[in-house]
């Protein structure tokens, strides 16, 4: 079955840092683009990060760039997200996904995405 599991949110004050993970099963990593979105309260979902298949490219919206890093590790089937200088507005539920077919994955359109993981909570607050 094919499956991605979040793991890492949590309640961090402003100007911290958390690391999610998403572990993939059932199917290898490597053969997909990988994106981290998020989806706050009342806001539409919005891409944050993702690696491309092709050429192992990484790409941040601008919102996170200079703070977040988003990291595979082939042999752990796993994909990362470092979050650092935390603010309140980077609260909201955040998932990992997979995108098989070839499109740029910065575009963060997010119907290309094929498989979605069940999201983590991340709160940023004092």
């Amino acid at each position: 079955q094919l499956q991605l599991v979040e793991s890492g949110g949590g309640l961090v004050q402003p100007g911290g840092s958390l690391r999610l993970s998403c572990a993939a099963s059932g199917f290898t990593l490597d053969a997909y683009s990988m994106g981290w979105f998020r989806q706050a309260p009342g806001k539409e979902r919005e891409g944050v990060s993702c690696i491309n298949k092709s050429d192992g490219s990484t790409h941040y919206a601008d919102s996170v760039k200079g703070r977040f890093t988003i990291s595979r590790d082939s042999a752990k089937n796993t994909v990362y997200l470092q979050m650092n200088s935390l603010k309140p507005e980077d609260t909201a539920v955040y998932y990992c996904s997979a995108m098989a077919a070839s499109y740029y994955c910065e575009n963060f359109v997010f119907y290309n995405y094929d498989y979605w993981g069940r999201g983590t909570q991340v709160t940023v607050s004092s």
